[in-house]
């Protein structure tokens, strides 16, 4: 346990390593899209539908994050979270989980389905409702833990009938990061 600490704590999430940072790093002179790279530890989780800034926080010891904005309403995310462990880790999925059950309203609701994706992943559906059918407006999500890190891949935007295609790039992109999240995490 405390060789699992020591490492998690002496690694870094290195510049490039999560897989947009080259293209968020590009000269972009469109004033509609921006993008917003941290490496603040503290950054809150991008899946957040309670927006409790404390989500996902306890035992954390690196953060990584990009969010990639046009306007008017498309946006995409990407943030990978060390913790200090493999069970602080699941304990913010848990937590996550929670959330996704606990917020939202009459006109904007969560949903959450388990997906088969590293040691245990959710897809995470938020959703605009108008007279109970759904309308345009949503974000969808795939968050995943490996050993003791989340993998987060979010996009929002004009979203109709939720639908499990609705996920195709969150999931190809987690399959990715998953491929190469052991070289930082304590797999």
């Amino acid at each position: 346990m405390i060789a699992a600490l020591l490492l998690a704590t002496s690694i870094a999430i290195p510049t490039n390593f999560l897989l947009y940072e080259k293209e968020a790093a590009k000269k972009d002179d469109n004033p509609e899209t921006t993008w917003q790279a941290t490496g603040r530890r503290t950054a809150p989780l991008v899946v957040n539908p309670c927006q409790r800034a404390g989500l996902g926080q306890a035992g954390r010891v690196r953060a990584r994050t990009l969010v990639y904005t046009a306007l008017p309403d498309y946006s995409k995310s990407e943030q990978v979270v060390l913790y200090s462990s493999a069970a602080a880790a699941n304990r913010a999925l848990r937590d996550l989980q929670a959330a996704v059950r606990a917020c939202g309203s009459s006109g904007y609701r969560f949903s959450a389905r388990a997906l088969a994706l590293g040691d245990r992943a959710l897809s995470v559906t938020g959703q605009a409702y108008q007279g109970g059918q759904a309308a345009v407006g949503g974000e969808r999500a795939v968050v995943t833990r490996r050993a003791n890190a989340l993998i987060l891949y979010t996009v929002a935007g004009e979203w109709g009938k939720p639908a499990r295609a609705d996920f195709t790039r969150q999931t190809s992109d987690t399959k990715r990061m998953l491929a190469k999240v052991c070289t930082i995490a304590d797999c």
